[in-house]
């Protein structure tokens, strides 16, 4: 039977794949674990597999869909009803497309999912996030990573690609990551993010079409697990050597130079986002 530490963690895309593993790792480990999944019924079998895998407590699952921003609102405000604190966030919910989509909010949907997603869950939940002893942030970003323009992240000049909107939001991620970062050093907050790998999940092949799905069934052969994706993300979460390590860039628990370090940029970046959210820019 896992024994409580006390500790409260939210995983986001937790119902399958990678954020279903990150969670089940945190649960083992004793932490109080919310699944945060846009399928009720997925989270919940979600729950009890790790329930049975770690014979610990069921995690609790909360309804969210990271492409609506007034969905994100109100996941929000009752988490915070619910728990006075945050210690730990995984922020990894994500999708992609191989045509160019829009959400509710009549924004790109890839970006509007994997970045300003990222981002409007974590502004809103700073205040319990801050009133953990200690919290952790771990953005869950990657190494296909490029083509990011912040005069046109919705693909309305460019011609749309669906890797291209991907590997985007994912050099958003990191850029995002280190400015949250400054605007955090005050703070007993921390935040980093990672790459897991190539991880055989259904990603690739909810893209839609026969040769990405041909694509994402030749990935599943050659990738990693789950599990093994999930190692750097629950490690980045929990390890103590990690306390007050921030804005760092990770692949199999190693820091990595990040080649889209730029100051100006990821500031750009914040301010744009806090500008298509709603949210201040602090």
């Amino acid at each position: 039977m896992v024994e409580s530490n006390g500790k409260v963690a939210l995983v986001t895309g937790a119902s399958a794949g990678i954020g279903l593993e990150i969670a089940r790792g945190l649960a083992g480990q004793g932490y109080e674990t919310i699944l945060g999944v846009r399928s009720l019924d997925r989270g919940e079998a979600a729950a009890l597999d790790i329930a049975r895998s770690t014979r610990g407590p069921k995690p609790r699952v909360m309804f969210v869909d990271f492409a609506s921003f007034l969905s994100i609102r109100m996941f929000a405000a009752d988490f915070l009803g619910r728990f006075d604190k945050l210690d730990v966030l995984i922020n990894n919910a994500g999708t992609w497309s191989t045509t160019r989509r829009e959400s509710g909010d009549h924004l790109e949907l890839v970006w509007a999912t994997n970045q300003l997603g990222y981002f409007l869950t974590t502004e809103l939940l700073r205040p319990a996030l801050g009133s953990a002893s200690r919290a952790r942030i771990v953005n869950v970003a990657s190494e296909l990573a490029r083509d990011l323009d912040l005069s046109d992240v919705e693909f309305k000049r460019r011609k749309y690609s669906g890797i291209s909107a991907y590997a985007q939001s994912k050099q958003a991620n990191r850029m995002w990551t280190r400015a949250l970062a400054r605007r955090l050093i005050r703070t007993r907050i921390t935040v980093n993010s990672l790459h897991p790998g190539g991880v055989a999940t259904g990603l690739m092949g909810k893209g839609g079409g026969l040769l990405i799905r041909a694509a994402g069934a030749l990935a599943s052969l050659v990738s990693r697990t789950p599990k093994r994706g999930a190692d750097t993300a629950v490690w980045l979460a929990t390890a103590p050597d990690l306390e007050g390590k921030t804005a760092g860039f990770y692949v199999d628990r190693k820091e990595r130079a990040c080649r889209f370090s730029n100051t100006v940029e990821e500031d750009k970046l914040f301010e744009l986002c806090a500008s298509m959210t709603g949210a201040p820019a602090t």
